[in-house]
């Protein structure tokens, strides 16, 4: 029973990766240009908050290689991510799961990689997270949106014996 156990952990690891290595691929155009905002920042913060904050790492690590063989992501897209991950699956898992951390992890996971961004390309930071805005209120209602329904699911998933590690 315990290798059966394993097999549904990795096989939700896979498929979560892959969904948010697919997302990550896709970004919603903006009014303006440089405002647009990727499909995969709220369904990244319902993963942490549904999974805890290892296995959003893990899972995000994975996304991240996918991209990175793909050809979809370079090293800098990969580093903003990562920096988004650590900050808004930090918060999650520093201060608990909530509407309030769901509504703030993503925004300020964003700010924190624009910021980072900025330190890369020599570009105002300022400018890189005023344009990221929308995005970030897109990511705030997303995750707010999609955390009832994924947790909801990952209930389902726990029920049929394999854990979770973060689900309350």
């Amino acid at each position: 029973m315990k290798n059966m156990e394993k097999t549904k952990e990795l096989t939700v690891t896979a498929l979560l990766a892959a969904m948010l290595a697919v997302l990550g691929m896709f970004k919603l155009p903006g009014i303006i240009p440089g405002c647009e905002f990727q499909l995969s920042a709220p369904f990244a913060v319902c993963i942490a908050a549904c999974f805890g904050f290892k296995k959003y790492i893990r899972i995000g690590i994975l996304a991240s290689v996918i991209n990175l063989a793909l050809g979809t992501h370079t090293v800098v897209n990969v580093t903003v991510a990562m920096i988004f991950r650590l900050v808004a699956g930090g918060i999650l898992s520093v201060f608990g799961v909530h509407p309030l951390t769901l509504v703030i992890s993503g925004p300020l996971g964003t700010a924190a990689g624009r910021l980072a961004l900025g330190g890369i390309t020599g570009t105002n930071p300022l400018l890189l997270i005023a344009a990221a805005v929308p995005g970030m209120v897109f990511t705030a209602v997303g995750a707010s949106v999609m955390y009832p329904v994924m947790k909801r699911l990952c209930r389902g998933y726990a029920a049929f014996g394999a854990g979770t590690g973060g689900i309350k």
